[in-house]
């Protein structure tokens, strides 16, 4: 599929949003802050505009209830990921303005949303569609539970140091066991998170892959793999310790020995707003990469 024409959205000169979000992270001061100003600049130019917290219940109903039909996110990729996790089963765009450290998902730096929102209010933008996963937990003839996944779904072993036994079956055929320490299985998005920190190969956000990645393998295959979109991966624990199942760096759920977790593709579609040309992945990736904050230490 063409990128443009699959990462094509609203028609240049088109603006067409009704009610817009504006939801800073709520320990960053300096997010919460800018909120304010933008939300003044947004009622300004006559737009219907309300401001709430990513955490707050209330506003994640107001979002499930469909009342805005786009997102401005004010934080690092963590509020993305958040903001992600609540907008893309509806169907929401979002905007991220960076006031993280890293922001490699965010559009906008902080002292540039004024100039971009005049390119928002003129049509001047893209959508950017990024696929998403589902997650399931699965004992015996039961569904525990099941999980949006913006990044990635990690089976890991829990608090004991000691590897996890995990039997992984992609389409209901026997792919590989593996010993180690866990297997991501991530979204094109999440290759240039924990699955690149684990080795990893940075895949381009348009594709529609699942990428298994496993973490400190012993004896085992040691190199990530791509499936296709439609293949569906049954990861089968096989423990007397703890593992877990971590979706997004959110809170672990315990997973007992024989628990499946099923990873396949969502039929949801997240969308970020972009400004820059689709090259700007590869434009941008060498410097958020070198942003370890060990690079040019002195010791």
């Amino acid at each position: 599929m063409d990128k443009l024409v699959y990462n094509s959205g609203m028609p240049e000169g088109e603006f067409g949003f009704q009610h817009i979000a504006v939801a800073p992270h709520p320990e960053i001061s300096v997010a919460v802050e800018e909120t304010e100003h933008i939300v003044s600049f947004l009622r300004d130019q006559g737009l219907r505009v309300t401001s709430g917290l990513l955490y707050d219940e209330n506003f994640h109903h107001r979002i499930n209830r469909g009342e805005f039909d786009l997102l401005i996110a004010l934080g690092g990729d963590g509020t993305m990921l958040r903001a992600g996790h609540l907008c893309g089963p509806h169907g929401v765009p979002i905007l991220g303005i960076n006031m993280g450290r890293f922001g490699f998902l965010m559009e906008i730096q902080q002292d540039g949303w004024r100039e971009a929102f005049q390119r928002l209010l003129q049509g001047d933008f893209w959508f950017e569609k990024r696929m998403m996963l589902i997650a399931e937990q699965v004992r015996g003839d039961r569904i525990l539970g099941e999980w949006d996944v913006v990044n990635e779904a990690v089976v890991s072993r829990g608090g004991i140091v000691r590897p996890v036994q995990m039997e992984v079956n992609v389409d209901g055929r026997f792919l590989a066991t593996y010993v180690a320490d866990g297997m991501i299985a991530a979204t094109p998005t999440g290759s240039t998170a924990y699955a690149l920190a684990a080795g990893g190969p940075i895949l381009p956000p348009e594709l529609r892959t699942i990428l298994l990645v496993p973490i400190a393998p012993h004896l085992s295959i040691d190199r990530g793999i791509v499936l296709a979109e439609g293949s569906s991966v049954a990861i089968k624990v096989h423990t007397t310790h703890q593992a877990v199942l971590s979706v997004d760096g959110q809170p672990p759920i315990e997973l007992v020995d024989g628990d499946y977790v099923n990873v396949h593709a969502s039929s949801h579609t997240l969308q970020f707003i972009r400004f820059q040309d689709p090259g700007y992945f590869y434009r941008n990736l060498t410097p958020h990469m070198n942003q370890n904050p060990s690079i040019g230490i002195t010791r």
